[in-house]
């Protein structure tokens, strides 16, 4: 663990935090495995981890999370064929009642996309989201599109956090096809800023 321990180290002279480690577990894990990868977020000094996964490998995590007591972010696609994926309020609700240590890594793009309201998922359930992950996608299945171009209800859920003062977390995702992907992401910032401000 001495490696994850010194990535802690550097973000911690660097005055940041991990707030959580990604690690999208799969059918190919060994138990071992999915043991290290608990092991490996609590010596980053986080207690949560997002994963995309499917329902048959986070029936799997639950013991692992008990007892590392460490949370698992559930994240979603837009994926709704196939029953296993995270893709509708459905597969997350039956994964936060297999274990109090499993929520949700809301996003919110794909959710819009596979047909369900990401606004209304997250005020039914924001004490068991983490955090978001903020893109601008089309309904049905549409594509992931420059910000204010979609269906996504980016700006409703941003005031919907303000309001509250929530403390579950907002990150940019940037995936639709623009001009160099750091001017972008400031595009997409100041769209956050105003949509805060409106």
């Amino acid at each position: 663990m001495s490696h994850f321990e010194g990535i802690r180290e550097k973000f911690r002279a660097a005055g940041l935090t991990v707030y959580a480690y990604n690690l999208s577990f799969n059918d190919s894990f060994t138990d071992e495995e999915i043991d290290r990868g608990f092991a490996q977020a609590r010596a980053l000094g986080t207690a949560i981890i997002t994963a995309s996964t499917t329902l048959p490998v986070a029936k799997r995590l639950v013991p692992f999370a008990a007892r590392h007591k460490i949370r698992v972010a559930m994240h979603n696609h837009s994926r709704i064929e196939d029953p296993d994926e995270f893709a509708t309020p459905v597969s997350f609700t039956t994964a936060l009642a297999m274990s109090p240590y499993f929520h949700v890594n809301l996003d919110i793009g794909h959710f819009t996309a596979a047909g369900f309201d990401a606004l209304q998922f997250l005020q039914d359930h924001h004490d068991r989201i983490t955090n978001l992950h903020l893109k601008d996608r089309k309904k049905e299945q549409g594509a992931n599109v420059a910000w204010g171009e979609g269906d996504t209800p980016i700006q409703a859920v941003l005031q919907w956090l303000k309001a509250r003062r929530s403390p579950v977390r907002a990150y940019i995702e940037y995936e639709y096809k623009g001009r160099e992907p750091v001017e972008e992401v400031k595009t997409c910032l100041a769209y956050v800023t105003r949509a805060l401000a409106g």
